[in-house]
């Protein structure tokens, strides 16, 4: 909270008018701990953790309140990333949306633009009529999406305990989806590949024998990183009963992903409402009843082999789908148009120029009005949820009947499950601060979108 002075301002059109009161912020929080303190009359040291601190995941601030290395009382202080992305999707077209949204939570792209094209297409009414091999791209993507998200927050968080070698052998595994990434969209982060009505383009002829030239690469990285952590006795000292959390404390905060799991709550969006066809695949749903630290990296090592269980089957999906439409019939949704790769890179096909600029008046009008202001949505409003590597990632869009969007808001779950700190780090050491925040896995550009 602020502190706050009143004093006068002044009326429209430059009359001065005292009776009108305006607040300016005057101290904010360390004012309030410094006047609590001496209304006490103990002496407590309050330490910054961040928002430059390696071990809090990007711009986190954690306020800690410390008694020699016992920390009394823990806040989290966010906001210090903040890019107005939501706001700005409201000015842009539906379509253009996607390019903002995917640079949420940036290690994790490929669920905020799925989540936010499945809204799109419900305001729609095209869900039914997304093509089956869309679909099953999504599947892959975000599968593949899940175990890199996952080997960051294992990486990461080994390497602010000091095992370094455990960030090493996650980063390299990592690589290996990013090779794929690159080879599908084009890039390593931040895709904009998932479009309403479908995906941007085909996957390349070659993908499927890419993953699966990959797939025993990444379970042997996946298997070090096993033998690296579970049965190390420092890294179980260092995680076993640390961070606890109840299923009880799960629901009060809302907190859902691995930390909800690891109190033995199986609960998974691909489970509970499925969507992408996900009831048709064949996966387990991971837990634990420890509710700690160490439960949970157990949990996300396991979570990365059922998604690759799930990428398995979306390769056989795939090779027997060659060929089928990865974008809606509607030309007027449909965007990009019909894509190819040619001598100056890649473009609208030859074919597509030729028939908008020489043969179809009409195709070439409904071409410019696609790109230049967009699809209209039916007035209305959605959420919709997917899960997310760190939980329950929600969208609500809202529609006035317009070309963009009224109002689009996302509930990522970083942001709720931060709300654990406090209740995890409490009690226990500074050290154990810098696990329990890793356990979270917290992106802060999903907090602070």
């Amino acid at each position: 909270m602020s502190t706050s002075t009143p004093h006068a301002t002044k009326a429209p059109y430059g009359d001065f008018d005292p009776s009108i009161p305006s607040y300016e912020a005057a101290g904010g929080d360390w004012a309030d701990i410094a006047a609590e303190a001496t209304q006490l009359g103990e002496e407590r040291i309050v330490v910054n953790m961040g928002p430059q601190h390696p071990s809090t995941h990007g711009v986190l601030r954690l306020m800690l309140e410390i008694d020699g290395e016992t920390v009394t009382e823990a806040r989290c202080g966010v906001g210090y990333l903040h890019t107005g992305i939501e706001k700005n999707m409201e000015y842009r077209t539906w379509t253009q949306g996607v390019t903002f949204c995917t640079r949420m939570d940036y290690l994790a792209p490929l669920f905020q633009e799925t989540a936010y094209c499945l809204a799109v297409e419900k305001l729609l009414g095209i869900t039914d009529d997304v093509p089956e091999r869309a679909s099953i791209i999504r599947v892959l993507m975000m599968e593949l999406n899940r175990i890199a998200s996952h080997l960051v927050c294992l990486g990461t968080g080994g390497n602010e305990m000091g095992a370094t070698t455990v960030m090493t052998i996650s980063f390299t595994a990592r690589e290996e989806i990013l090779r794929v990434f690159e080879a599908v969209t084009g890039l390593r982060m931040n895709h904009a590949y998932v479009r309403p009505g479908g995906v941007a383009q085909d996957v390349p002829p070659d993908v499927v024998a890419q993953i699966r030239k990959a797939d025993p690469l990444i379970r042997g990285y996946l298997g070090q990183l096993g033998d690296l952590m579970l049965a190390n006795p420092i890294f179980k000292g260092r995680l076993q009963g640390v961070g606890h959390l109840n299923l009880s404390g799960c629901m009060a905060l809302a907190i859902t992903g691995p930390v909800l799991r690891s109190t033995g709550l199986p609960y998974d969006v691909r489970k509970a409402a499925p969507y992408c066809g996900y009831e048709t695949y064949d996966f387990d749903v991971p837990t634990s009843d420890e509710a700690d630290c160490y439960s949970r990296v157990v949990l996300r090592l396991e979570e990365c082999y059922q998604s690759l269980r799930i990428v398995e089957q979306c390769l056989e999906r795939l090779e027997a789908t060659a060929g089928q439409p990865v974008m809606v019939a509607d030309k007027k949704i449909a965007w990009p148009a019909q894509l190819a790769v040619g001598a100056d890179g890649q473009g609208n096909s030859l074919d597509h120029i030729r028939e908008i600029m020489g043969t179809s008046m009409e195709a070439l009008i409904h071409h410019f009005k696609l790109v230049t202001e967009g699809f209209r949505v039916p007035v209305g409003q959605v959420f919709q949820s997917v899960e997310h590597p760190r939980g329950e990632l929600g969208v609500h869009l809202v529609s006035d009947g317009g070309t963009r969007p009224y109002r689009a808001h996302f509930r990522d779950p970083s942001f709720n499950n931060l709300q654990a700190v406090a209740v995890m780090c409490e009690g226990g050491q500074v050290a154990d601060v810098v696990v329990a925040v890793a356990s979270l896995d917290p992106v802060l550009g999903g907090v602070d979108r």
